[in-house]
């Protein structure tokens, strides 16, 4: 029972920062800077950019130091407590530099959280059920995307896009209480000695880097991981400006949209979730990545909304499945006495996804004399670091899978 409460909260999180990460990233926060305030594409670009890149360098350090004193729960309350600060602050000042500002050091704050929060996964679980309890997480924060969404529009309907900010800090603060209360940190085999200091952990993860070779696939995978993640994250972040400006979808039809896609993201990470742990964690990611890539060729070629709307399951499925089984795949492979700084290095190749962003930002920019041909260009300029992830993930080894 105990175990169970404590799978629960800790999924409660993925269920508390998707609110954030749907509202704020995705939807209300996009759309303010490019329509409301009248920002361009690649300031947003930039600003994520710029943000994402100072999280990459700084995680792998910090995982290090969480290792050493076999601490995440103090980082994952930390760093949540400032993304849910900046958020609210985004609801409360009127310039648009000032908003970009406050949204990159917000976005920092919920990027190093979440390394923290996929650091516990694999001390909460065993070998034998990773994929299956990644995917309850995964499950329960498309579960948030549907509460957040639900939560959040009627601030958003009365208020304007704005009013949405501060409301989304606060229920990311109410739903991330359950695994500040219930999820503990263990003891992680293998921690050096505290003593060390930054000295000590500078070179431990020097030693990491130098030694990579005793890590079958690792490396690989983090490469893999930054460049398919490149694809994925963009498409996050801009696909409320292409409904908008593209397929000339309203605030209201992004809603329903993203409604409507959800429930397949949720029903997607839960089958993924127990997929991997039959077949194999890298066969299906492998599987999730191609299918990523026929669905931005699909949204590049639609030209209506009901066959946008079509591409929604789809896109919800492979979302959903990406996380499963990237998260799953990583605790199968990460050294039990480096997993802190091991997941640090996966978040820097994830965090430090802003090709992605800006040569986004840089293609509508660039040819804007095409008018909304760019933005179909942008989305199949993506393709490539799908194609080149997929190339790259077949050589990393497919993990044994535990019978214990």
């Amino acid at each position: 029972m105990r175990k169970k409460l404590v799978i629960l909260s800790w999924g409660m999180y993925d269920l508390a920062n998707t609110i954030f990460y749907i509202n704020i990233i995705t939807l209300y926060f996009a759309l303010w800077i490019t329509v409301d305030m009248g920002g361009r594409e690649i300031y947003y670009s930039i600003t994520m950019a710029c943000s994402m890149l100072g999280v990459a360098f700084l995680q792998p350090v910090v995982g290090a130091i969480s290792d050493r004193y076999s601490k995440r729960m103090p980082f994952l309350i930390g760093f949540t407590l400032v993304c849910i600060l900046f958020t609210g602050l985004l609801g409360l000042i009127h310039t648009l530099w000032t908003g970009l500002l406050f949204f990159a050091i917000a976005n920092a704050g919920y990027q190093m959280g979440i390394v923290f929060y996929d650091m516990l996964l694999p001390e909460i679980s065993s070998h034998r059920d990773f994929g299956k309890v990644s995917g309850t997480g995964i499950a329960l924060g498309y579960i948030g995307t549907f509460i957040g969404l639900l939560l959040v529009r009627p601030f958003a309907m009365q208020g304007g896009r704005q009013a949405a900010f501060i409301p989304t800090a606060l229920f990311f603060l109410i739903f991330s209480l359950p695994c500040f209360l219930f999820v503990r940190d263990t003891a992680v085999q293998g921690c050096k000695s505290r003593s060390a200091g930054l000295s000590g952990i500078a070179t431990q993860i020097k030693q990491t880097l130098s030694n990579w070779k005793k890590y079958p696939g690792l490396f690989r995978f983090l490469i893999a991981h930054f460049l398919y993640l490149n694809a994925i994250n963009t498409t996050m972040m801009f696909v409320s400006v292409y409904g908008n400006k593209v397929m000339n979808f309203t605030d209201t039809e992004l809603y329903k949209f993203f409604l409507f896609s959800t429930g397949f993201a949720a029903a997607g990470s839960i089958i993924s979730g127990f997929i991997a742990d039959r077949i194999g964690v890298k066969k299906t990611l492998m599987g999730t990545i191609g299918l990523w890539c026929i669905t931005f060729i699909l949204v590049a070629v639609a030209f209506n909304k009901q066959m946008f709307l079509i591409i929604g399951p789809l896109s919800g499925i492979t979302l959903g499945s990406t996380w499963v089984a990237s998260r799953a795949l990583l605790a199968h492979i990460a050294p039990v006495e480096k997993r802190g700084e091991v997941f640090g290095f996966f978040g820097l190749s994830g965090r430090a996804s802003m090709l992605g962003p800006v040569l986004w930002g840089a293609v509508v920019l660039l040819l804007e004399p095409l008018g909304l041909l760019r933005y179909r260009i942008a989305v199949l300029s993506l393709l490539a670091f799908s194609i080149a992830g997929l190339a790259i993930l077949r050589k990393v080894p497919e993990p044994a899978r535990s019978r214990s």
